[in-house]
């Protein structure tokens, strides 16, 4: 059931990106990097989908050259670690910036 899960929400976040298009809103990548931030987006999500410490909902993911952020809530400190760690063992992730605000 949890990767059914996991599978549902990545197919949302894929097709976020699918009907946003390839345009480059963001006037500092490629094409071809900003697919690949899109693909690291939808793997981090799809991560935070499965993992049933995290909140996927409340926690935003933006990816940029490789570079993810995280914003949003956490509900405790241990959620917003393991958030990061799991960001920070996806594919093709260069470096993580953690913003997430721990809320009780």
């Amino acid at each position: 059931m949890k990767y059914a899960r996991a599978i549902a929400f990545a197919a949302l976040a894929g097709i976020t990106v699918v009907t946003t298009g390839c345009s480059v809103a963001r006037h500092q990548q490629s094409v071809g990097s900003y697919v690949d931030d899109a693909a690291i987006t939808t793997a981090v999500k799809a991560k935070f989908a499965e993992d049933k410490t995290v909140a996927a909902t409340a926690i935003s993911v933006e990816t940029l050259n490789g570079t993810v952020q995280l914003s949003g809530f956490a509900k405790s400190q241990a959620e917003k670690n393991q958030a990061e760690t799991l960001a920070r063992n996806t594919k093709n992730v260069r470096d993580v910036r953690n913003n997430i605000v721990v809320r009780p």
